[in-house]
């Protein structure tokens, strides 16, 4: 194969991967029932002025399933956790008994499991977004490169196969998500 058509396949393996980390992540922060220190991970508290994630303020643990504690490092960071988590809008209700903040997860409503469970489809879809337009750019590139036609064809059904084989990828990891959401 060619070296050039062989560095198009790469790099566009990399972008669908990139697509992939993009969705993992992205899943990380859609709560599947069990609370999860991810569940937190968007929250900005307001540190001395600047915008800084919880995880490098506080210590974030979960004890067990239901229970989420954030153990501030500096005891007067204690307020300042509590407010953002309630501006964070995630439907949680931190309490506080001043050495660290305690939240309960409740349990997921059979409405809101199916509102995640849209949230994930519409995630799975950006990321298919992501493979496609990586497919089209290596098109694209294949279509620029000085080589016969019968290069150009075997190299882009070897794209295809690449981008078919990350859709099913994220099919996969989406219908596994659904699951996940919609277990009681």
């Amino acid at each position: 194969m060619n070296e050039e058509v062989q560095f198009i396949l790469d790099a566009t393996k990399e972008g669908m991967d990139a697509a992939m980390a993009h969705l993992e992540r992205e899943f990380l922060k859609i709560r599947a029932g069990k609370a999860s220190p991810a569940m937190l991970s968007s929250i900005l508290v307001d540190y001395y002025g600047s915008q800084t994630p919880l995880s490098q303020v506080a210590n974030v643990n979960t004890p067990d399933g239901r229970t989420i504690s954030v153990q501030p490092w500096e005891k007067g960071m204690l307020q300042e956790i509590e407010k953002a988590i309630m501006n964070a809008n995630l439907g949680f209700n931190p309490m506080n008994n001043g050495d660290l903040i305690i939240i309960n997860v409740p349990p997921l409503t059979e409405e809101r499991r199916i509102q995640l469970t849209k949230q994930a489809k519409a995630e799975a879809e950006h990321a298919k977004v992501g493979v496609r337009s990586a497919r089209q750019d290596a098109n694209k590139e294949i279509k620029d490169l000085d080589i016969s036609e019968d290069l150009q064809k075997n190299a882009t059904a070897d794209v295809q196969d690449i981008t078919d084989a990350y859709t099913k990828k994220i099919d996969d990891f989406l219908a596994k998500k659904e699951a996940e959401i919609m277990k009681v």
